[in-house]
């Protein structure tokens, strides 16, 4: 999904400029979400490691893969916050349930 050339049609009502960096944000919380709800135990030092790593890569490939999307410095950002909400909000459900 991060690797599809984006199309951003304005003539949908849900659809505005930036919503690439969104739906960035949005897969990162889940997928942070879902890899220290994986692995609870794993230091927050490793956990940012192997999502960087991940943002970087898709990244890359992205460039490399000539498919119409490019690397953008946003997009890791975007990464980046992402896995953060996600590796919070695990942290929060687990506390308060």
């Amino acid at each position: 999904m991060l690797l599809r050339p984006g199309q951003e049609n304005h003539e949908y009502w849900f659809m505005f400029n930036g919503i690439d960096k969104v739906l960035h944000l949005s897969i990162f919380a889940a997928l942070g979400f879902l890899l220290i709800a994986s692995f609870p135990k794993i230091k927050f030092a490793y956990y940012i490691q192997i999502i960087l790593i991940y943002a970087f890569l898709t990244e890359i490939f992205q460039e490399e893969m000539k498919l119409g999307r490019s690397m953008e410095t946003l997009d890791i950002v975007a990464d980046t916050v992402g896995c953060l909400i996600g590796y919070y909000t695990y942290k929060f459900l687990t506390k308060k349930f």
